[in-house]
């Protein structure tokens, strides 16, 4: 059933509205960006502390929402997401669009008012880059979707810095192409096991247009650069070795998880259980790096 042919059967209630926030994934944002400002070199208020990780959930909750509007007819045909309150008939594709943009303009006024103009710019900057360059221009158009469009998430952390210090510096910048560099290799592992999900709402994945081999072979080179990002902190002399230990030897799983994905020949299994592995470690993966930021700066 199309999202036009769908019915209104019941009035959307509060669960619905946050079910728009896409949660999940802004647990992340959260959390990203917290790091980001707990690893600044100078502290902030836990008030005006407190207000910008508010404004990068709403922000990132704005995005999420602006998303399942655009996307009502692919979540409808696509199982995974079927059950958002768009397809599902719980919500009018209007109301989306208002708390949407509602909440992205609510979130980036607070942040300059309430913190700096430079977090607040930032911020507006991820929510325009996610809706409009990855949601409308790319996610239907080319399989780089998800590379180009993966600096969307990577925003946090230069977020969270800027709010405490006014400005941007070369570890968040860092920071920003570790999760950049992170999106692609995370995204195609979830893609190799949901790609039928991909081809019928027509989305074109790297794994639907261009195989399973490919999309393999572009997790292991991908991991490369990543891996790159993530220690650098280390031999640049901007964190010290609780980060660098860690970011080694968190880094070192990850790529041998990419590894035997990259390496992985058809017929092998039907399980995909390399991918599985990969896509939830990597999940893991990049909280304990930020997590060893945070830890690393308030240890030194």
């Amino acid at each position: 059933m199309s999202v036009a042919q769908t019915q209104v059967l019941l009035p959307a209630e509060w669960r619905d509205f946050l079910a728009l926030t896409k949660p999940r994934v802004m647990t992340l944002v959260v959390f990203t960006g917290l790091c980001g400002m707990l690893a600044a070199p100078v502290s902030i208020s836990p008030v005006l502390g407190f207000t910008a990780i508010l404004c990068i959930a709403l922000g990132a909750g704005a995005a999420g929402a602006l998303n399942q509007w655009y996307e009502a007819d692919i979540d409808a045909v696509m199982k995974r997401t079927q059950r958002r309150p768009l397809p599902a008939g719980r919500m009018d594709r209007q109301s989306a669009l208002h708390f949407g943009i509602g909440l992205s303009a609510f979130s980036v006024i607070l942040m300059g008012l309430a913190v700096n103009y430079a977090a607040a710019g930032i911020l507006l900057v991820s929510i325009l880059f996610y809706v409009l360059v990855y949601t409308v221009w790319l996610k239907r158009r080319t399989p780089q979707n998800i590379v180009i469009g993966g600096a969307a998430g990577a925003f946090p952390p230069l977020i969270g810095w800027a709010a405490a210090t006014g400005e941007v510096a070369l570890l968040p910048t860092l920071l920003f192409a570790t999760v950049f560099l992170w999106t692609p290799p995370h995204f195609w592992a979830l893609a190799l096991y949901v790609k039928t999900d991909y081809a019928n709402a027509g989305v074109p994945m790297l794994p639907v247009v261009a195989g399973e081999r490919t999309t393999r072979a572009q997790i292991g080179l991908y991991t490369i650069p990543m891996a790159i990002a993530a220690v650098a902190p280390w031999p640049l002399g901007l964190t010290g070795a609780v980060y660098g230990i860690s970011a080694v030897v968190l880094t070192a799983i990850f790529a041998a998880l990419a590894a035997q994905v990259a390496l992985r020949t058809a017929g092998e299994g039907d399980a995909m259980l390399p991918e599985k592995r990969l896509f939830r470690f990597s999940l893991a993966y990049l909280a304990l790096i930020f997590a060893a930021v945070v830890a690393d700066r308030w240890m030194a």
